[in-house]
């Protein structure tokens, strides 16, 4: 499962979940990886540091923020998400939001129109992954075979944690969502643990001040 943002002159960072198991494709080695590039990771590996999560995060907490603060009668902090361009997940998509819905209860995930961020499924070798312009235009791409070797819910509700702040974390317990690929295709956990769901909360509802804060005095000029 990977994240990707765009850079200056539109360079693709790329924080992978990608699984380079058999079958699986390959990923990209560490020599050929572009700035900000992490490749596959394993629990005997260190996490590389990449602001890509962040990115993603803030593309679209700055969404949700700006639609607020246009409408600030609005309760609720939902994001919203189109997943007409992934029909083969819906279930999991589905599955994969009313997770989240239940873990945590500072942001609510909604399916709707005028989308914060959309899925997409598709072909890709290099796996799944969380891609952004930096701008509020963001999507999960969910690949065909990775989706068959790995527990397709938990690999959805994996990207979907990106959208959420979280960042991958390859070298944690099968029990962390964010742990991804790392424990290996034998686990199932689709659901954040304790610490993934106190982080979401703690980041949607800090952020998310800061972010009407800004969204505010845009509107006022």
């Amino acid at each position: 499962m990977r994240i990707r943002t765009s850079l200056s002159a539109r360079t693709v960072a790329v924080l992978t979940l990608t699984l380079a198991t058999a079958g699986l494709g390959t990923a990209v080695p560490a020599s050929a990886a572009t700035p900000g590039h992490a490749g596959f990771v394993t629990k005997s590996a260190e996490s590389p540091k990449s602001d890509a999560s962040e990115a993603f995060f803030q593309a679209v907490l700055k969404s949700v923020a700006e639609k607020r603060a246009a409408n600030p009668s609005l309760k609720a902090v939902t994001v919203v998400y189109d997943a007409s361009r992934a029909p083969t997940f819906s279930a999991q998509i589905a599955r994969s939001t009313q997770i989240w819905n239940s873990s945590v209860s500072n942001v609510r995930l909604q399916q709707g129109s005028n989308a914060d961020f959309t899925y997409r499924e598709g072909n890709d070798p290099r796996g799944s992954y969380a891609s952004t312009d930096g701008h509020g235009n963001g999507y999960i791409f969910l690949d065909y075979r990775q989706n068959q070797q790995y527990d397709s819910t938990r690999v959805t509700a994996h990207e979907t944690g990106h959208v959420l702040g979280l960042p991958d974390h390859y070298e944690g317990p099968c029990s962390e969502l964010m742990s991804g690929g790392g424990p290996g295709p034998s686990c199932t956990n689709a659901n954040p643990d304790a610490n993934e769901r106190a982080r979401v909360n703690q980041l949607w509802a800090n952020g998310f001040a800061a972010a009407m804060d800004k969204a505010l005095q845009k509107s006022a000029r």
